[in-house]
């Protein structure tokens, strides 16, 4: 009896006006799940428990650093070569001490900074890190960096084969006259490159023209760069009367 009265009260309605409806079951149904954009957050939200787990995925037991096979092991991870500038952005986030190793309290100040503690974390940071070579400030600090981070730590200075490397990857693609650079330094009776040599090539890559016209020879340059000057001046020479 309760189903009959029920669908008479429908059939019953006045035609052109819809049926009433639960209007309280219909906003249930259209409304959102309350825990889903919690859940989201949440995921977003940065945990240096979920970072320390992750950094032991690259270590051995107990281990608070990580060494060559992790580091390729995160590599791999994120999707970027061990030899891509990214690596540097990164240990210098990290202000890592030596190449190719990674310590716990390093890893943290990083990610920290970064706010990542996962691989997909990381990877979404990729153009941010790719862009800070874009910006003049932060570019000069890893340069800097570089130098330190690079070196034989027992050593106050940079050998040739690691300098030419790192040079290639912070100033081969912006520098015109990098290529030169390159040709003089290896013919060259440099074995090392301190730290104010360092410096003043980047200086030097950013102020002096590619036809060097205005290089000033009596100005506070390394010996190095005047002899590359000189250097370069004649191989155009060269090449010229050839």
């Amino acid at each position: 009896m309760p189903r009959r009265r029920r669908i008479s009260a429908l059939e019953d309605e006045p035609r052109g006006k819809r049926p009433r409806t639960n209007t309280a079951s219909s906003r249930k149904r259209g409304k959102a799940n309350p825990t889903a954009p919690l859940v989201e957050t949440l995921d977003m939200t940065y945990s240096s428990k979920r970072c320390i787990a992750w950094f032991h995925e690259y270590t051995g037991p107990d281990e608070d650093t990580i060494g060559p096979e992790g580091m390729e092991k995160f590599c791999e991870d994120i999707g970027v070569e061990p030899e891509n500038v990214i690596m540097l952005a990164i240990a210098w986030k990290m202000d890592a001490k030596q190449m190719g190793f990674f310590t716990l309290a390093e890893w943290l100040r990083g990610m920290t900074d970064l706010q990542c503690d996962s691989v997909a974390k990381v990877q979404r940071k990729l153009d941010h890190l790719r862009g800070l070579f874009n910006d003049q400030v932060y570019f000069k600090n890893m340069y800097r960096y570089a130098f330190d981070f690079a070196r034989d730590k027992d050593q106050r200075s940079m050998d040739i084969e690691t300098a030419k490397a790192m040079l290639g990857l912070l100033l081969g693609k912006h520098w015109v006259l990098f290529g030169s650079f390159l040709q003089f330094l290896e013919q060259s009776k440099y074995k090392v490159i301190n730290k104010d040599q360092w410096c003043n090539v980047l200086e030097f890559s950013r102020s002096v023209f590619s036809d060097l016209s205005n290089y000033d020879e009596d100005g506070a340059w390394p010996v190095l760069l005047d002899e590359f000057v000189d250097w370069h001046k004649g191989q155009r020479s060269h090449n010229m009367t050839s």
